[in-house]
């Protein structure tokens, strides 16, 4: 005789349909939310797998990480922000003799391309100097800082404190005693260790303002996306001379020393010239972005310009707004004008198909295609997936050499010996679909060399990749290749 069910039970079993009907919809929706976004196909059906194969954890990450929201604000900011700041870049171009510049044939379709989608012009009269040793990095940018008499603005994705980098904030308090406006944005999970050290305080009460990029909060979940990250670096003095390229505020004898990759390998690009201005639009447009406060129209602003001939620059924002994702469409684009040679530089490899498929264009076509990445990497899950594209690669004719010495961190292209990419992109979609980051375009001859000198050096401490070799690995390596390879896409 079967006992008769209770009130109780009733209801128990009405609150499991309805807590499982309501999770069966939930993945039904997003599901439907994946396949309706039309992104690429790679990164739909990563998704769809992890959903489908594990739900509670697809779920959960898709609703926190599946897509980019920079929240309400911030998009009302970009909207008011963008005609005054293309306004601005006009007026500048406009108040230069002899601008724009003609770019070189081989520069010209990548110049068009960055001056459609952004806005950003071309400019000539510029001082690029290539510095590739951090003790000399750190040295000439607190000399700098020392010679300071207007404004100190830094953007950052790591600061880490100790060793010159604390030498570096101590010249920024100088600064600021001195009556220099200093300012610093620094990315809140990059420098999350910085912010819980006494530097930030200490910096604050001088006088120094700092504003914490991004903030990543449990309550902020639903509305932000908490792994879009402000990864520039970037530094503005006097309205006269700018930096970027692919190195921290960190000194590199200390940092991360106990990851067991070695000293991490940076280069920076001090300017001086017309570009700085546009440099120095790109932070004042972050500041107004996080503070609300705007610095563009605050004081008359007086670029410096060289009458003599210079290099020819052009600065390569990019990002999760509207024209900033097109850093992908000039990378393949720079790829396939590529006639003689393209040289590659990254710590982090793991691309989408479209950039195998140029690379693999290129060396069919009898381009010396050659990538340098580092022998051993921080992140384990991004070593095994770059390895899965690696053999597809050398079988295409593509150079690949592995750099000894450390983490090689640099982030450069050259192409044809003739025109430069440097900055803090790297060759995986983080960078060329989430992440705030800054490229400059060099058109010059003269500095195109100087690269070359330096990167020809890393492949001379690096090791040239065999197929056959390469072909030797264990079947335990493969296959973990192969599993994170699944979720290239989402890394």
């Amino acid at each position: 005789m079967r006992p008769q069910m209770t009130l109780l039970d009733v209801l128990y079993n009405l609150f499991g349909f309805l807590v499982f009907g309501f999770y069966a919809l939930l993945v039904v929706g997003v599901v439907l939310r994946v396949i309706m976004k039309r992104r690429p196909i790679g990164v739909s059906l990563a998704w769809l797998a992890l959903i489908l194969a594990i739900p509670v954890v697809g779920v959960s990450a898709y609703l926190i990480l599946g897509e980019i929201r920079l929240g309400r604000r911030r998009a009302k900011l970009a909207q008011a922000m963008y005609r005054p700041y293309i306004n601005w870049l006009q007026n500048l171009v406009a108040g230069f003799p002899h601008q724009p510049v003609i770019p070189s044939p081989k520069a010209n379709p990548l110049v068009a391309l960055i001056q459609s989608r952004l806005g950003m012009p071309l400019l000539g009269g510029n001082r690029v100097t290539l510095l590739s040793e951090p003790e000399t990095i750190l040295d000439q940018l607190i000399a700098d800082i020392q010679q300071a008499t207007i404004s100190c603005y830094l953007e950052f994705y790591i600061w880490q404190e100790g060793g010159r980098a604390d030498a570096v904030a101590e010249a920024l308090i100088q600064a600021v005693r001195r009556g220099v406006d200093c300012r610093i944005l620094l990315d809140s999970v990059g420098s999350a260790e910085f912010f819980d050290t006494g530097w930030p305080w200490r910096l604050r009460d001088a006088g120094v303002r700092i504003v914490e990029v991004l903030p990543v909060k449990t309550w902020r979940m639903p509305l932000h996306r908490q792994d879009l990250r402000m990864h520039r670096k970037l530094v503005i003095i006097d309205e006269q001379i700018a930096y970027t390229g692919s190195m921290n505020l960190v000194d590199p004898e200390l940092f991360k020393q106990s990851s067991g990759v070695g000293q991490w390998i940076d280069v920076m690009v001090r300017v001086m010239g017309p570009v700085v201005s546009v440099m120095w639009s790109l932070f004042v447009r972050d500041w107004e972005m996080e503070t609300g406060e705007r610095l563009l129209d605050a004081r008359p602003h007086e670029p410096e310009y060289w009458v003599e001939k210079g290099h020819h620059v052009q600065l390569i924002p990019s990002g999760p707004f509207v024209g900033g994702d097109c850093i992908q469409q000039i990378l393949l684009q720079a790829i396939y004008q590529a006639e003689h040679s393209l040289v590659l530089t990254t710590p982090y490899f793991v691309p989408d198909d479209p950039l195998v498929a140029a690379l693999q264009s290129a060396a069919a076509r009898g381009v010396l295609v050659q990538l340098i990445i580092p022998e051993r990497n921080d992140s384990r899950m991004v070593s095994f997936a770059c390895n899965a594209f690696l053999e597809e690669l050398l079988a295409a004719g593509v150079e690949i050499y592995r750099f000894r010495k450390g983490l090689l961190h640099t982030k450069s292209v050259l192409v044809d010996d003739e025109i430069a990419l440097i900055g803090t992109v790297n060759l995986d979609r983080r960078s060329l679909w989430l992440n705030f980051e800054s490229t400059l375009l060099i058109d010059d001859y003269s500095f195109a060399t100087m690269l070359k000198g330096l990167q020809q050096d890393y492949i001379q401490q690096g090791k040239r990749l065999r197929l056959t070799e390469w072909r030797e690995r264990s079947w335990i390596q493969r296959m973990l290749e192969n599993v994170f390879y699944l979720f290239s896409p989402l890394l």
